[in-house]
């Protein structure tokens, strides 16, 4: 297991630097399939479309409440995320994580 966390935790921390971190972790796991890395991989991706997401949500707000809580919200499951891969755990992110592993599956 230790062996698994070292060789995937490059590929882990790179996913969560936006999306281009998320296409470039993508491609260093492909031929390994590192379980750590892919649940990072996961983890990075699902944050990535939900911040899309809400992005275009609220972008169609003209409010600076909504827009902060939602870079309030999207930035602590970042910091979560990217402090859990440094650390070499797979714990996933708070509400969403255990969905994302379920619907990126294929990763």
């Amino acid at each position: 297991m230790n062996n698994t966390v070292s060789e995937g935790k490059t590929a882990a921390i790179t996913s969560y630097i936006l999306i281009i971190g998320v296409l470039i972790a993508i491609s260093m796991n492909s031929e390994t399939k590192n379980p750590f890395a892919s649940f990072h991989i996961r983890q990075a991706l699902g944050l990535t479309v939900t911040f899309l997401s809400l992005g275009l949500i609220v972008s169609n707000f003209d409010s600076l409440m909504i827009s902060a809580a939602m870079w309030v919200f999207v930035s602590v499951l970042w910091t979560y995320g990217f402090i859990t891969a440094i650390k070499g755990e797979t714990k996933p992110l708070p509400l969403l994580g255990d969905w994302f592993q379920k619907v990126f599956q294929f990763i």
